[in-house]
């Protein structure tokens, strides 16, 4: 699966939280400073020349929306991730988390609780 930029990252997080949307709502969603539209509707076409993102026409207006869902990019972002810096290892990367992050017992035992379930 193709990686995106930081800025079709931001533009695919907006399309996953509204499931379909015009640029100028694509825009009214994203922190200022603001982007130019014409720098929104050329990313979002760039999105779906790499197949994240359709469309469909609704009179002058076009609605993008995700074809990959959030769950299925995430997972394969943080797989790359485990493969990259962490040697394959999911245990090598959940270590270094709770070692840089200094996460509470507590916290572990209740996620293992959860995954049990």
């Amino acid at each position: 699966m193709k990686q995106l930029t930081k800025a079709e990252e931001e533009i695919m997080h907006v399309l996953w939280l509204l499931e379909s949307a015009n640029v100028k709502e694509v825009i009214l969603q994203i922190p200022e400073p603001k982007p130019a539209y014409n720098t929104v509707s050329t990313i979002i076409r760039i999105l779906e020349t790499k197949g994240f993102v359709s469309h469909k026409q609704e009179g002058k207006f076009h609605y993008y929306f995700p074809i990959l869902k959030k769950e299925e990019y995430s997972n394969s972002s943080l797989n790359k991730l485990v493969e990259n810096y962490f040697e394959g290892s999911f245990n090598e990367l959940v270590s270094f988390f709770i070692k840089k992050n200094d996460v509470k017992l507590s916290d572990i035992e209740a996620l293992l609780k959860e995954i049990k379930k």
